[in-house]
């Protein structure tokens, strides 16, 4: 099996499609949560993101894995495709 993955984003943000762009690049299914505006939804983000608002927020297994700069890092270790590949929860 592979990873639920899970990104919550503003349709807008350059940190979002970066973000966006390396799953995809990777052939990853993921969900979007788009929430441009939204703060009910935006505070139900924070509560799952350890109080984090900016945006992207991204999950793994319903793991907070954190935003753009935190998957580039996993990416960057050669942590990612393991996480990818999991389908365990963290």
């Amino acid at each position: 099996m592979t990873a639920k993955v899970e990104i919550y984003t503003w349709r807008t943000c350059p940190y979002c499609i970066q973000a966006k762009n390396l799953l995809a690049n990777k052939g990853v299914n993921y969900t979007e949560y788009s929430i441009d505006g939204d703060e009910a939804a935006r505070n139900l983000m924070a509560k799952r993101a350890n109080g984090r608002r900016s945006l992207p927020q991204i999950f793994i297994n319903d793991h907070h894995v954190g935003g753009c700069d935190d998957i580039y890092a996993l990416e960057d270790q050669g942590k990612l495709d393991e996480l990818l590949a999991s389908s365990k929860t963290v």
